[in-house]
Order: structure tokens, then sequence, then C-alpha cells
């Protein structure tokens, strides 16, 4: 992987409760825990063991003919197809029956479109492996960001022309094989890859004190509620500054930008 700073996820093995609480989680950052017994999901939830059991009810699907989908530009299409045959499809290499191409790849949320962005994640790698990259919520400026999601997809060759500043993000890199988890904190960025067919489940929790998060916010989609007015705020100013000549919007917007940086670094020294 080329142009962004690498490093690793921290790895532990056969971790309790107490300890995940205790050692792992105040850090707040990501972690691989290896060695947890999940039961006989691991060796049972077989291509035909899923497609059995599951039937035939109808799920919506992402069909991309590239592993890595795009939720910016939408580069994938929705579908509909009953879960026995999506899960057989999604195993196969090349597709007798398809809607794009033979090689075309499926994904399904099964809980939804909308990612828990404001909430911590435990992702259960059950079967099958997977690449994950992760980036600190303190790198959100070299990501090109459109709301929550970069417009960089190719991070094995980003195109630094494009992207310069993305050199200045620090990578984390992790493999989870079946049977491990990744303990993502809330507010990090994460690009995952399938290396094969699998299955993982996504367990979400609410980090911050209620308080915080609006009462209507079931799942933890939406910001919570003193950044959502924060960000409310900002918008009418910038469409204010709007009302300005060029090189005056200029101006301000980046003594808008300097006072921003400044209470912030102020805070944290």
């Amino acid at each position: 992987m080329e142009g962004c700073r690498k490093a690793s996820v921290a790895v532990f093995n056969h971790v309790d409760k107490q300890t995940f609480l205790h050692k792992v989680y105040p850090l707040r950052k990501p972690a691989v825990l290896k060695g947890i017994y999940l039961g006989t999901c691991t060796s049972k939830w077989t291509v035909d063991y899923l497609s059995t059991t599951g039937g035939n009810q109808e799920v919506k699907v992402h069909v991309a003919s590239v592993p890595q989908m795009d939720f910016i530009n939408k580069n994938f299409i929705y579908r509909t197809l009953p879960f026995d045959v999506f899960v057989k499809r999604a195993a196969e290499a090349t597709h007798e029956e398809y809607f794009i191409s033979e090689e075309e790849k499926y994904y399904l949320r099964s809980l939804g479109e909308d990612p828990r962005k404001v909430m911590d994640n435990l992702l259960i790698q059950v079967t099958g492996r997977k690449r994950v990259i992760l980036f600190s919520p303190q790198d959100a400026p070299y990501l090109y960001l459109t709301g929550d999601k970069s417009e960089i997809l190719d991070l094995n060759t980003p195109d630094l022309e494009k992207y310069p500043q993305f050199a200045k993000a620090q990578c984390y890199e992790c493999q989870l094989e079946p049977g491990d988890m990744l303990f993502i904190p809330a507010l990090w960025f994460h690009n995952t890859l399938a290396k094969e067919f699998g299955v993982g489940v996504n367990i979400f929790w609410k980090h911050l004190p209620s308080h915080f998060y609006d009462k209507t916010d079931t799942y933890g989609n939406k910001d919570p509620t003193a950044a959502s007015r924060a960000m409310q705020i900002l918008d009418r100013a910038l469409k204010t500054l709007e009302e300005l000549p060029d090189e005056y919007r200029d101006f301000y917007a980046r003594r808008m930008v300097l006072r921003i940086q400044n209470k912030l670094y102020s805070n944290h020294i």
C-alpha cells in the first residue's frame, strides 16, 4: 500500500471481559481480539448451511463490478434476491447468472443502509478473511471526505497527484481471520476488503452518556446533538460569507479556520 504512513493494529490474545474493559477499551484505538470462543458458528456457517437455513426470503443487496464500492459516486446497483440465491452467488468466483458481469461482487447490509457512525463497534469475522484499513479521526483533513465517506477508493495505489494530502495520513492495517474480532472506536474511518466469501457480524453500542445523543436517534446514526448544532451554525456562517466578494470571502474564511484550530489546540495543551 502506497501513499499513507503505515501502522499495524494492536493484537490481543484470549481477552476476557475485564481485560477488554480495563486495558483495551480505554485506549480508544482499534484492536484485534483473537482466541475468543464464538461457539460453533465459525465452522457451522458454511455456504450450504446459510443458504438452507436462511431460506428464500428476499433481501436487498449491493451489486458492483469491482470489490471496492464507492458510496459517494455509487458505483453499484441495488438488486433484490432470495437469501439462498444471494449466498450462493456471493460465494462464486464467476457467475452463470448475473446483473452486470460474470465477476460482479455482492454485499449485504442486513440491518439497513445507515452506518452507526458515532457508535463503538465490534466487527466479528465469523467466516472468511478480510483486510481492514483504519484511519484516526485526527487524520480526517487528509482523507478528502464528502460527509463521512472518503473519495479515495484505491488504497493500494492512491492517486497522490489528485490527493496529495493523503500522504500525511496514517493507515492502520490488519487481516482478520475466522473467529477474530476487531474493535473499531467511534469516529474511526475504516475500509474493508473481503479476501473470500465470508460472514461478518457487527455489534454497536453508544460510547458517550445518553444526553449527548438525539433522543430520537435509536441506532446512533446521527451526530451527537452538540456536533449537529455546531455544523448547522457553520453552514449558516459559510452561507453568509458567500455575500462577500471572492477576496474578502477567502480572507475571512481563513480567519475562521485559524480560530477553530487555535481553539482546538488550546484545549489539548
